[in-house]
């Protein structure tokens, strides 16, 4: 078969190259282990410090008692009246009347002041909140709510996006939902003149209520 000169100059530039290899100018940076260092401290204080980098707000909470006194005081202190909760099971446990006042009275995700949710899990070391369409709230209260409260347990809290997926694959099996998104802090983005500005594609301000499930 006839190879075209092309080719063949082609071919002879391949056949140098790899008689003469360039090193690997990053050596170290071959190889199976991760690039992530492993946790090194409790993942309460790793989410904690990684979620408020990102600008969002922790709140520690000891049980639901102390739940309802730190949401009761942000939501007097904000003058909130407004509330969109589409996860019942909160109901039950948001008792205050400050707080479930608002959240009985059905409200448009549109005309709240802010949404309540769950999540499915926590990421400790990149501070996001895994959530997903099995959730009654879904992405929606995450996404067109001006401001974004999650309520999560620190038995929620897993290291590492991978631990994450390994967790959602052996809740759900083969059974997947059909959406699963992680938020990581209020909205924002740099597109505007390579300035920081929140607030443009979602909520301004992200609260995460961490509540200890290990008492």
């Amino acid at each position: 078969m006839k190879i075209s000169f092309a080719k063949e100059n082609t071919l002879k530039k391949i056949r140098q190259a790899l008689s003469h290899p360039t090193p690997i100018p990053f050596p170290n940076s071959e190889g199976n282990s991760s690039v992530f260092q492993p946790p090194t401290q409790e993942p309460e204080i790793e989410f904690a410090e990684q979620f408020t980098k990102l600008l969002g707000k922790f709140v520690y909470c000891a049980d639901h008692r102390e739940l309802n006194e730190q949401l009761r005081a942000l939501i007097i202190n904000r003058d909130w009246k407004r509330l969109w909760c589409a996860d019942t099971k909160w109901k039950s446990i948001l008792t205050d009347p400050v707080i479930a006042g608002p959240i009985i009275r059905p409200v448009e995700l549109s005309d709240c002041d802010a949404a309540i949710t769950g999540c499915e899990l926590l990421i400790a070391r990149t501070g996001s909140i895994v959530m997903s369409a099995a959730d009654p709230s879904g992405r929606t209260g995450s996404v067109y709510a001006p401001v974004h409260i999650c309520i999560a347990y620190t038995d929620q809290l897993v290291y590492d996006i991978k631990d994450g997926l390994m967790a959602l694959k052996e809740k759900y099996a083969q059974r997947l939902p059909s959406l699963i998104t992680l938020a990581t802090g209020p909205s924002r983005t740099a597109d505007i003149e390579k300035t920081l500005v929140v607030g443009v594609h979602g909520p301004k301000e992200a609260f995460l209520f961490l509540v200890d499930k290990k008492l």
